[in-house]
């Protein structure tokens, strides 16, 4: 009896020795994004980046740490001096998102987030590059929206698609033809309408108002744009790139009136 009670003991015993450290890892991995999230959410970008990373070092099919590395290897890579060093943090994001995608394909944030990639690698890049960037983001976007019709940054991205797609030179619709037959019809009309939805779901969202004035501009309609920029002007920072975005909202307002 003393025997079988023993074995149970120990059974029971390496049972803990095995369930524990997952455990651990578990409350340890909640706690790294949840510092991660408290970084962000102090402009500390940089610090909440590494977080994520340590994350993903620990658990390589972390989705959120792989979506959000990601969106933040592009929004700190937009800030970088030189379109080099932008385009080396644009292919870090991108190979992040790739990886969240192969973990759930139908992942909203990692399609946002590959969306959002391959739009900042086409707006610094030129030529047959940018084409090859431009390509993909269309659908990308309209499937984080397709998973979720209230994803705002979504929406911005298709807002800055159609604006940027509609506004090719020559030479590089000339490469579209000749690369891919034709892109999806853009226009400055449907820029308008997504920039629109997304200021709708989020009328918090600050570089969203930028965009839309600049959309506005093109349109021809300054009344309009100075009235974003200007409503944009007294809202609350709610990012780090908020103060930047305004400051370039300032020079817009002063080219407008």
């Amino acid at each position: 009896m003393a025997k079988i009670i023993l074995t149970k003991t120990i059974s029971w015993f390496l049972f803990l020795l095995l369930i524990l450290p997952v455990e651990n890892q578990a409350q340890d991995i909640n706690m790294l994004l949840k510092e991660a999230q408290q970084l962000e959410e102090s402009f500390k970008e940089p610090e909440a980046l590494q977080k994520y990373l340590e994350v993903v070092r620990a658990q390589p099919n972390n989705l959120t740490a792989l979506c959000k590395a990601s969106e933040l290897y592009n929004m700190i890579g937009k800030r970088q001096p030189g379109k080099d060093k932008q385009k080396e943090y644009y292919k870090t994001a991108k190979t992040y998102a790739q990886r969240a995608l192969q973990v759930n394909p139908n992942s909203v944030e990692a399609n946002f987030a590959m969306s959002l990639a391959m739009g900042r690698m086409a707006l610094i890049s030129s030529g047959e590059e940018k084409i090859n960037a431009v390509k993909d983001v269309k659908s990308y976007a309209e499937k984080a929206i397709k998973l979720d019709p209230n994803d705002f940054k979504g929406y911005h991205v298709l807002g800055k698609w159609h604006y940027e797609v509609s506004n090719l030179n020559a030479l590089e619709k000339w490469l579209v033809k000749i690369t891919y037959g034709a892109l999806p019809k853009a226009s400055l009309d449907e820029a308008i309408l997504n920039y629109e939805k997304s200021r709708q779901l989020n009328p918090h969202f600050l570089l969203n108002y930028l965009e839309l004035a600049k959309a506005w501009h093109r349109k021809d309609n300054n009344k309009k744009a100075i009235e974003l920029l200007e409503a944009m002007m007294k809202m609350p920072n709610r990012s780090v790139d908020d103060p930047t975005v305004k400051e370039e909202g300032k020079k817009l307002l002063e080219n407008y009136k």
